[in-house]
């Protein structure tokens, strides 16, 4: 399965590189304008502005997530959990999550060299679960999550203007809850497992380099993104490091609309240390151990400027993705689909 995502990757990247081939050139040698400009939806800090512009931007993001893998392998909930019999290695055993992410964004340039950047965002997540004796239960958490700020730096620019490099440079801000609580069978109020929780409790270090390249009619680019978390949180413990990357090809089709196809690989390291208020072998979103993998998900997308109107200058964005490949430490949750909804407004 991973020869073959490989060989998916390795012929993305042949697209990418050959796109001038067949992409219809400006004689002009200006960038490419209208919907075609901006990467898919899904990419975030994907270009610099201009000298003075602000862009304010909002997603919405949904996922969800159903069924337990083990490397690759499905885990029923019988297995997690086995019977007062014959016990399995976990009391609880998750069935579906889902979460909603709101995420308000701004953007300004002081110059053309360099784009701070600010991202709040506001989570909702949900949880359904099954007891050994067979009981199903619910648990959710809501507030503000970790916000993130930031910088990019323009690193290269070709003389043309239609390849371009910038350094991505941010912080993650503790300002999720960590101490997150609902009532379970087993106990009223009771401290929820990581996955379930709002933030990292850490600053984290989000290190990144995009490329991106442009024609009249093409739009194509790739991005390698990390997070690295700095120090355990206040409750004993610090999540993984994660490391995305990202190649993708968007088509104009009008200078009002493109669209996109993205693919991306991810991977997250299991938990260190842990919080002295969960049990690990209570259920295995509370196992440490049980936190890390890697998944590749194939994403395509919609993007629409409105040229003239009342809403002239501003842009609509869709993505939809689903995973293409998935190894977990597990038995952990599996990833089924995800869309991301925006609206960007530069000025």
């Amino acid at each position: 399965m991973l020869d073959a995502i490989m060989r998916k990757f390795a012929a993305l990247l042949s697209l990418l590189a050959s796109a001038h081939v067949f992409s219809h050139e400006t004689t002009t040698g200006e960038l490419a304008t209208g919907a075609i400009s901006h990467a898919p939806i899904g990419v975030m800090g994907d270009h610099l502005h201009k000298t003075g512009e602000w862009m304010f931007s909002y997603r919405y993001m949904h996922m969800e997530m159903d069924g337990n893998l083990d490397g690759n392998d499905s885990v029923s909930s019988a297995e997690i959990t086995g019977t007062m019999m014959s016990p399995g290695p976990y009391m609880v055993a998750p069935l579906e999550m889902s979460m909603e992410m709101h995420m308000l964004g701004a953007m300004y340039a002081p110059n053309d060299a360099v784009t701070f950047m600010a991202m709040l965002p506001l989570v909702n997540k949900e949880m359904n679960l099954i007891t050994r004796m067979g009981a199903e239960f619910t648990t959710k958490t809501s507030g503000l999550g970790d916000v993130k700020v930031g910088a990019l730096l323009n690193a290269f620019s070709s003389a043309d203007r239609r390849h371009r490099i910038h350094i991505n440079l941010g912080l993650s801000l503790p300002t999720g809850s960590i101490d997150e609580r609902d009532d379970t069978p087993a106990m009223a109020n009771a401290k929820l497992p990581y996955g379930m929780q709002l933030g990292s409790g850490s600053f984290d270090l989000r290190p990144g380099l995009t490329y991106q390249a442009y024609s009249a009619n093409y739009n194509w680019g790739a991005q390698a993104l990390a997070t690295i978390r700095t120090d355990n949180n206040d409750n004993g413990y610090r999540l993984g490091n994660r490391y995305e990357a990202n190649v993708w090809i968007a088509r104009s089709w009008m200078s009002s609309l493109s669209s996109s196809l993205r693919l991306s690989h991810t991977s997250w390291g299991n938990i260190k240390g842990s919080d002295p208020d969960l049990n690990p072998m209570m259920v295995p979103t509370a196992d440490t151990n049980a936190q890390g993998g890697e998944r590749s998900d194939l994403a395509i997308g919609v993007n629409h400027l409105f040229e003239q109107g009342a809403l002239k200058g501003q842009r609509l964005a869709v993505e939809y993705s689903v995973p293409v490949y998935q190894e977990l430490d597990g038995p952990q949750m599996e990833m089924q689909k995800s869309i991301t909804l925006g609206w960007q407004y530069a000025i």
